[in-house]
């Protein structure tokens, strides 16, 4: 847990605004399950204020401020009931040049007395019933678990010390906390309004008047606030295991799947003497970057590691092409592992032992494809057919991600089927976020901008995991993202689905169909292999790196996550007065080029603006469209609308965005946490050894 992260000057920018003890106050609430109390209120008013302004006065405003920090990276564990540090600085050393960290406990408090004569280890404080531990007692509880085993310090070289601050007592009110017999070591010194000008003196020796880069993303990573990328993860691992570190309820739920799976199935290495005809159907909900998709994936290998038959479906045609893409698998391997939800109209015989469907809010009525001849064509519900392909079935759906009039997957529906079956069934839903750079805030106000949830749109509060700023033209969104990109960070740009999408011509050239006045750009190209200037085919579009060049929709990013995403909202979805205006468009041939271009503005979605959909539906599939391509991003979102309007409005909610500050640049991170965007392309095990030998060769010239 941590409620803020900001370098000190750019947290008084935020106080200066007023909207300082606002955010920290509902993320309070998020994390505690209950208000926060009038004297947290104040402390962040007034205690956490002064420091920061003590840290610009030192001329070290830009250390950085982690605000309500839990001393281990498991919250749950070892924390002894201690609750939050009040604040991490977090900085690099003068001297030595490494990582600086202090711990800091903000007291109120404006004079103490004695408990007993003979030790200042408990205090009376006005206005608090019963004795208080002295502050250096508990700094050094959290010193102890800041740098253990399971502290985000831990295995790091660090300077780490801790101070008391009374920025309203003096030295005489609280002499007590003071004397020779109070407590001693590299975290118990204490501050007041007198001795201000020794805490900016130390202040400048522990931190660094400058930092090329932000020194707290080392905390950031321990604490899992900054997740290996879920394909990165796969694409590492070669396929062969996966890397993904399951925690809290993500591992409650992977292991009741794999209990169930003993229970139910029979064991792999003998026949059993009576069969075992039970069935098991289990729901995982949750929003974008909840960890679904890694708790599948694990799920998967560790079954398979079981001698367990098991298959991952995808409801994302991109994502399961970004992984044979991406990961290493032959074409044999990956069939063997991974298939759609159509695949299954035919009932395997015998069934699998699990089906792990993914994506499962695109869940279809009926499975149908074109391609294949009628009796291949499924003739019973989508849903049915996979429950009978497995004795062990495992969904995972987000309803906001629903985007298609014919997505069908939901909560009722899989339990129904359940119940038709007579299948045990076990629902779970997950909270906690994972991407986003573990911001709740960003999604909770994606959600309410977008009107995706009850709650009303409200002005985003810069926290330090998550970024979004909105920009006046498509050309400078495109600079942005594209400056990140050959930075080394993985990058995309995507829009609403607002104007038509040509098929590559026998040339195989793209037409620059996404038009914004005098900037052109194509989609992802709709081909199944590459066109004319090196453009991926759109199922790899995501993954290759040619593909910086077009525009993505929703359909083509869906499942998938880049650390910088540019967002172009078009006239499907504006705001007018005090409400979003939702809108259907029309295109025409130009009679010179025979090119479709856009007649009037709004969706060109040939699934979404047909008038048989009633505008209750049309208003769902474009809201969570945006939804879906908001929270792409792992770092950082840039928003563009062609409407004058809805930029107003956004930038409105969204506030100035202090470029230096706050923008999470590739550069900022320091160099040794950077991941570099993986450069796919080459498939099959030869590729697979050629890449494994080079591994080991770069392993070797390190030691």
């Amino acid at each position: 847990m941590l409620l803020l992260r900001l370098a000190a000057q750019d947290l008084l920018a935020l106080n200066e605004r007023r909207r300082l003890v606002p955010h920290l106050a509902a993320r309070w609430v998020h994390f505690q399950r209950g208000e926060s109390s009038d004297g947290e209120r104040s402390a962040w008013a007034e205690s956490l204020v002064s420091l920061a302004q003590d840290l610009v006065a030192a001329e070290r405003g830009n250390v950085e401020m982690i605000v309500e920090c839990s001393p281990t990276v498991d919250s749950s564990e070892g924390a002894n009931g201690l609750g939050q540090i009040d604040v991490v600085l977090v900085g690099r050393h003068p001297v030595k040049g490494n990582l600086s960290v202090q711990l800091v406990e903000l007291k109120q408090w404006s004079s103490v007395t004695r408990v007993e004569a003979a030790t200042a280890d408990l205090v009376y404080v006005p206005g608090i019933e019963g004795p208080v531990a002295h502050p250096a007692l508990q700094l050094g509880e959290y010193h102890a678990l800041f740098t253990g085993p399971t502290g985000p310090l831990n295995g790091l070289q660090f300077e780490c010390g801790g101070f008391a601050y009374l920025h309203n007592a003096t030295d005489d009110s609280i002499r007590p906390l003071l004397g020779v017999d109070a407590p001693t070591g590299p975290y118990a010194r204490t501050y007041t309004k007198d001795t201000r000008g020794r805490l900016l003196k130390d202040l400048q020796a522990h931190f660094a008047a400058g930092d090329d880069y932000s020194s707290a993303e080392y905390i950031l990573h321990r604490m899992n606030l900054r997740n290996t990328p879920l394909l990165d993860a796969m694409v590492r691992s070669n396929g062969e295991d996966t890397v993904f570190t399951l925690r809290d309820r993500q591992k409650e739920v992977a292991d009741d799947v794999l209990e169930a799976s003993e229970l139910i199935l029979d064991s792999p290495d003998r026949e059993a003497l009576v069969p075992r005809p039970q069935r098991a159907v289990f729901l995982i909900t949750g929003g974008a970057g909840t960890g679904k998709s890694a708790i599948g994936l694990q799920l998967r290998a560790d079954l398979e590691g079981a001698g367990r038959t098991v298959k991952y479906a995808s409801g994302s045609r991109a994502f399961n092409a970004a992984i044979k893409e991406n990961v290493g698998y032959t074409q044999a391997e990956f069939r063997k592992r991974f298939t759609h939800f159509g695949a299954f109209v035919e009932t395997p015989n015998p069934p699998l032992d699990v089906l792990i469907c993914d994506e499962a809010h695109r869940l279809r009525d009926l499975s149908k494809n074109w391609r294949l001849p009628a009796e291949k064509q499924g003739t019973e519900p989508q849903v049915d057919e996979l429950l009978k392909a497995s004795r062990l079935t495992v969904f995972f759906l987000d309803g906001a991600q629903t985007v298609r009039p014919n997505d069908v997957g939901t909560a009722q529906l899989i339990k129904d089927a359940a119940q038709r079956h007579g299948a045990v069934f076990r629902q779970y839903h997950l909270v906690e976020q994972y991407r986003c750079g573990g911001s709740d805030a960003y999604l909770r106000w994606v959600r309410a901008l977008l009107g995706v949830s009850p709650q009303e749109a409200h002005e985003w509060v810069p926290d330090g995991l998550m970024h979004i700023e909105v920009v006046d033209t498509p050309d400078e969104m495109e600079h942005i993202v594209r400056t990140e990109f050959e930075a080394g960070a993985t990058a995309r740009m995507v829009a609403g689905f607002c104007w038509p999408w040509s098929k590559p011509g026998k040339k195989k050239h793209l037409e620059n169909d996404v038009r914004i006045e005098g900037w052109h750009r194509p989609w992802n190209a709709d081909s199944a292999s590459f066109c004319a200037n090196g453009e991926p085919p759109s199922k790899i579009w995501s993954v290759h790196d040619a593909g910086i060049g077009q525009i993505g929709c929703v359909y083509t990013a869906q499942g998938l996550e880049w650390d910088w995403c540019g967002v172009i909202m078009g006239d499907d979805m504006v705001w007018r007065n005090d409400r979003w205006v939702f809108q259907r468009g029309k295109l025409r041939k130009d009679r010179e080029t025979g090119v479709q271009r856009v007649a009037k503005p709004g969706s060109v979605d040939p699934k979404v603006r047909v008038s048989t959909l009633d505008d209750e539906d049309f208003e769902r599939c474009v809201r969570h469209a945006y939804h879906v391509l908001l929270t792409r991003a792992s770092r950082a979102t840039v928003v563009y609308s062609t409407d004058e309007e809805t930029r107003k409005y956004l930038k409105k909610l969204v506030g100035e965005t202090d470029v230096h500050g706050l923008r999470p640049t590739q550069s900022s991170i320091p160099p040794e946490l950077r991941t570099f965007r993986h450069v796919g392309g080459s498939r099959g095990r030869r590729a697979r050894r050629a890449r494994n030998k080079a591994k080991l060769k770069n392993e070797m010239t390190l030691f």
